[in-house]
């Protein structure tokens, strides 16, 4: 399951309009951070999105049968809300929460689905999407959606019209791969699928600004069979931390980015 979660080939082909020159973009900067706490984390979650809203922690879900939309208690990690959503065929994905309104990415089925914070258990609309869906957040105004690609999409949030796609770059090539996605102070944070990394973006440019490594996070012996990749990126404004996670893991990380 780890490389069939969000892996595939399935995907646009590339544009030739949007190849990106890495002439001139510098090396990242290394961010470097503290952890201020850690908490609980349910293992049962196959975690593909993650978002503090409204001072609550939302959390979609993946792996088929087992995808699901979720709201947790941070502190205990204790689940207080868990809405089964998937298939043998859907795979849940990404989540964001853009004035009230939840949307939810699945990976293959090219559907968005779309619900009120009053009620979970249903979404009141589908909306067809042409991308596979690996992470979504927005910046107020438009989601920002990855598909797998180095491409990122801005897209109207009521029509679901594509308004700009952005291509993600350092200074050694394309960023391919941008799974979870979190909008922070004017930059995307995404993280890069199958690694420990998450990459600071600029959303004009598309290129790399900064770099989070956070492979010393879990120990091994915390660690089992099940667990999986580093996955799930929230921001909670009003305390200004970071908070991460991954697929089964058993803890959620409060991270401080030190200035």
């Amino acid at each position: 399951m780890l490389l069939s979660a969000c892996g595939s080939n399935d995907r646009p082909a590339e544009d030739p309009t949007l190849r990106t020159s890495t002439y001139g973009i510098p090396p990242a900067v290394n961010l470097s951070y503290t952890v201020v706490a850690q908490r609980p984390h349910d293992t049962s979650a196959y975690t593909q999105g993650l978002q503090w809203y409204n001072g609550k922690l939302y959390e979609g879900t993946g792996d088929f049968e087992e995808s699901s939309l979720r709201v947790n208690d941070r502190t205990t990690g204790r689940v207080l809300e868990k809405h089964m959503m998937g298939s043998a065929e859907i795979f849940g994905e990404g989540i964001t929460i853009l004035r009230d309104t939840l949307y939810q990415l699945t990976w293959k089925n090219r559907k968005v689905f779309v619900y009120t914070l009053n009620d979970l258990s249903k979404p009141f609309k589908t909306i067809e999407w042409p991308y596979e869906g690996w992470g979504i957040t927005n910046n107020g105004s438009e989601l920002i959606i990855s598909d797998g690609s180095a491409n990122l999409y801005f897209v109207d949030p009521s029509t679901f019209r594509v308004l700009n796609t952005v291509r993600v770059a350092d200074h050694r090539g394309t960023v391919k791969e941008l799974n979870e996605l979190e909008y922070i102070n004017g930059y995307v944070y995404a993280n890069v699928y199958l690694t420990y990394d998450i990459v600071q973006i600029d959303p004009e440019s598309g290129h790399v600004k900064g770099r989070m490594q956070f492979d010393q996070l879990l120990s091994n012996s915390e660690k089992t069979a099940r667990t999986d990749v580093f996955n799930g990126i929230a921001w909670d404004s009003a305390a200004n931390v970071l908070l991460v996670t991954g697929k089964r893991w058993p803890k959620l990380y409060e991270i401080r980015i030190n200035q």
